[in-house]
């Protein structure tokens, strides 16, 4: 919960921390996994992929950012 709340930019804080807030007593273990990884991505891009200012490469689209992205309204 930490991890998703303090990510460096305030912006991301709110994406990817407000998803996580609202679900984390629900996700599964695959889908921590999965919030592990999204969490390793880089912030800058991260925001810009979520904010949908650009478009999230192949190798780094998945179902969670996917998810958050949909959550963050884009």
């Amino acid at each position: 919960m930490f991890r998703a709340t303090h990510r460096g930019t305030h912006e991301n804080d709110l994406l990817v921390g407000g998803f996580v807030s609202a679900r984390i007593a629900t996700l599964t273990d695959a889908e921590l996994d999965a919030l592990e990884e999204v969490l390793e991505l880089p912030d800058v891009a991260l925001a810009d992929w979520l904010c949908g200012r650009e478009a999230i490469p192949d190798e780094f689209d998945s179902p969670m950012l996917r998810r958050i992205q949909a959550a963050a309204g884009r």
